[in-house]
């Protein structure tokens, strides 16, 4: 397992700060290997699968890890997509890849995790009335 259960608890809570400012949703999948090219089409494959596009504004984003093969990508769904663009997704790559070299894996999650947050909360704040957690935060492991 990647993660301890601190860091686990870690990741959800900052998972469920971030969607407290939105109607955005934010997953985390976990497993051992992707195909070194793969990551990205893994990522939106695991995206169908667990139906993060039913939600209402099309706001889900998906963190994926392959741990043991290194490999990671970050799926953002079409309404998140539109509104904040191809360069905000590369630098929360790059921000992800900084500090798994430096083998802080929950860290930089958590740090991806408050960026996300704060651009979804400027396109799709939380309503007062109606925020629904349409997603599961609990971090899942393939």
């Amino acid at each position: 397992m990647l993660f301890s259960k601190e860091e686990e608890s870690s990741i959800i809570q900052a998972i469920q700060a971030a969607e407290r400012m939105t109607s955005g949703e934010i997953r985390l999948y976990v497993e051992d290997f992707c195909l070194p090219d793969h990551p990205l089409e893994r990522a939106a494959e695991l995206f169908a699968l667990f139906g993060m596009h039913n939600t209402r504004e099309r706001n889900g984003v998906l963190l994926y890890l392959a741990w043991k093969s290194r490999h990671f990508a970050i799926w953002g769904d079409a309404g998140i997509h539109e509104k904040v663009g191809f360069d905000f997704w590369e630098d929360e790559k790059q921000l992800l890849r900084a500090y798994l070299h430096r083998d802080e894996a929950c860290a930089g999650v958590c740090a991806v995790v408050r960026q996300i947050g704060e651009q979804m909360q400027q396109y799709f704040p939380a309503s007062e009335t109606d925020n629904d957690n349409e997603l599961s935060d609990e971090i899942i492991y393939g």
